[in-house]
């Protein structure tokens, strides 16, 4: 007869370690390795407790996800506010694209989410880097939206390319210079 080592039940407070912040680091990490959200019982095996503690701390596999991604997507460039608004947007997307580049799975969670929490982050950080262009509530709304679409579809792209990552970023620079073009505010004469 084998025997569980696992934990069973409530864990108890401060005992194992046992947190969200482990958990969501857990998740991140296999993520990282295994190209996908892992499963709550994968896991709990990967921190050696048992599947329902995970719940103590999520109230299901969703929050659990929303967790991850917001996590993950708030390691993206920050504004600094002393660099011109046009290289600030092209960090921002850049980082953006990397996150999904080294979390291969990260862009089909997202996909499938049904929370906007990651989404809030960066656009969070769009609104702060544009904020000089005194754009209207629909101009900024339509801008981090193209971007957003341009930047998922160029992460989907790169998943089936073999082009160096200087490459990548040529091509990614390239379409952002128009991009960048098409946002800036005709000032009056």
């Amino acid at each position: 007869m084998t025997v569980n080592s696992k934990k069973r039940g409530r864990p108890e407070k401060g005992v194992d370690g046992l947190s969200q912040s482990r958990i969501i680091e857990a998740a991140k990490k296999m993520m990282q390795t295994n190209g996908k959200i892992p499963s709550i019982r994968g896991l709990a095996t990967e921190l050696n407790i048992d599947a329902m503690a995970i719940y103590h701390y999520f109230k299901n596999k969703d929050s659990l996800l929303e967790a991850v991604a917001v996590s993950l997507v708030e390691g993206i460039y920050e504004p600094n506010n002393e660099t011109a608004w046009q290289q600030e947007v092209m960090e921002l997307g850049w980082s953006y694209l990397a996150l999904l580049s080294e979390y291969s799975g990260l862009l089909e969670t997202l996909f499938k989410m049904q929370s906007s929490g990651p989404a809030e982050v960066f656009i969070a950080r769009f609104n702060e880097v544009v904020e000089p262009l005194n754009l209207n509530d629909d101009d900024k709304t339509n801008a981090v939206s193209l971007l957003a679409d341009y930047l998922h579809g160029f992460a989907f792209s790169m998943q089936f390319s073999d082009v160096t990552a200087q490459e990548q970023r040529r091509i990614y620079e390239g379409s952002m210079a128009l991009y960048l073009k098409a946002v800036t505010p005709v000032l009056p004469q």
